[in-house]
């Protein structure tokens, strides 16, 4: 809605001494439409000291006026009232020398525009509480959004805060705010109570799910501690440790228990496990001997293998490798960690004939020869062309164009190059 505004027209004590008129007894009148008026007497003055004290006394007033006007877009209705009367009181038959008309004119135009501005003032105290109840609604909204969504996905610590935050904005808008009418009020704290104590219910809910899920997760996991220490002292190396990888498949199906008590039930099965594996990898130890035997041959073979490279001839490399390849798959397990040292060496090996064959076959294959004489003779009588148009250019003193054709000239030949 447009600001009030009234016009104020200026004043100086000069203009305003023009309405006054002094006796030689110091009595000071004031002209009025109604004639003049006697306003005070001043006898122990000059005339001009006489006038110009009822004139600044019409100054003053107007002063007021001019600040009633300026402030009167920012008053409420109340101020508004009080203000007009006591104006209105002023301009009334004021002891002061000037145009009291025009400053009850004043005055009455103020009282107009205060009209106006107190309609305004209505309006602007009724959006505020529109803009107070859209604020109460969006808090109860966010509460509402947070009380509905899914416990299982809730970051509880989180979600708790904000909702302890939006108490504090709501507390903040009743005090900040303009107050609401009662019904209005209890029905939005009702639906923002209802979400609080909604998100309250299941969390409680939720933790107490928590708890049971966890005792069962800690009853599952201390049939599997018992169940691995039954296994402890097996020596049947192989079955045994496919019965310990499905009991691990187990208990990370189990899921989790609260973080204290998981640890401590981790570190018993562990420790379970543990005696049947430090047992079986004592009884893995005495083929240790046998594995690194296993790989001081295969590193010989490798070796053997190496002196092959480069491949001059594949035919002959493949026969030469074919009776190491016969030896190496006689030679039982090595190390494991050796094992990708000595298969990455002779798959090196392996890799380089097989490239080499297949390079041999594709420079004697018909057909790819065939593509390769095609495309040649096309460079070549492209080249030709090229020839005859530098030629041209040449002669016609066309020393871009020449520059040109010799650019492409020069990468022709070099696929040219290439395929040849």
């Amino acid at each position: 809605m447009a600001q009030v505004a009234v016009a104020a027209p200026s004043f100086d004590a000069e203009q305003a001494g023009q309405w006054g008129r002094v006796d030689d007894d110091g009595t000071v009148w004031v002209k009025e439409e109604s004639g003049e008026r006697a306003v005070g007497q001043f006898p122990d003055a000059s005339k001009d000291e006489a006038l110009s004290f009822y004139v600044q006394r019409f100054l003053d007033i107007e002063a007021e006026i001019r600040l009633a006007e300026a402030r009167l877009p920012q008053l409420g209705p109340r101020d508004v009232d009080t203000t007009l009367s006591s104006l209105a009181e002023q301009v009334a038959a004021p002891a002061a020398v000037g145009d009291l008309q025009a400053l009850r004119d004043r005055v009455q135009a103020l009282k107009d525009a205060g009209a106006e501005r107190k309609k305004q003032a209505a309006a602007e105290r009724e959006a505020a509480k529109k803009e107070a109840v859209e604020r109460r609604e969006n808090i109860v909204a966010r509460a509402e959004k947070i009380a509905a969504k899914d416990p299982q996905k809730v970051q509880w610590r989180q979600s708790g805060q904000q909702i302890r935050a939006l108490l504090d904005e709501w507390k903040e808008a009743q005090r900040r705010g303009p107050r609401l009418d009662r019904p209005t009020e209890d029905a939005l704290w009702k639906r923002f109570s209802h979400a609080r104590t909604t998100f309250d219910r299941h969390r409680r809910q939720f933790f107490s799910e928590l708890d049971s899920k966890q005792k069962e997760v800690k009853a599952k996991k201390e049939e599997l501690i018992t169940r691995a220490s039954e296994m402890a002292n097996s020596t049947d190396w192989g079955r045994t440790t496919t019965a310990y990888r499905a009991l691990m498949d187990e208990w990370k199906a189990a899921g989790r228990s609260n973080r204290k008590e998981d640890d401590e039930l981790w570190k018993r099965f562990r420790a379970a496990q543990q005696v049947f594996f430090d047992a079986r990898n004592a009884a893995n130890a005495q083929t240790d001997q046998e594995q690194q035997e296993n790989l001081t041959k295969k590193r010989a073979l490798c070796e053997r293998a190496e002196a092959i490279l480069p491949v001059t001839d594949p035919k002959r490399a493949r026969a030469a490798l074919r009776p190491i390849q016969d030896e190496w798959e006689q030679i039982g397990f090595v190390p494991r960690n050796a094992m990708s040292e000595v298969e990455v060496r002779m798959r090196k090996v392996e890799d380089a004939i097989r490239e080499a064959e297949q390079e041999q076959w594709r420079a004697t294959d018909p057909e790819v020869t065939a593509r390769k004489s095609a495309l040649a003779t096309q460079i070549e009588e492209s080249l030709a062309k090229l020839d005859e148009d530098i030629a041209a250019a040449t002669s016609a003193g066309n020393d871009a164009k020449v520059k040109k054709l010799q650019e492409e000239r020069a990468a022709k030949q070099a696929w040219l190059d290439t395929i040849s």
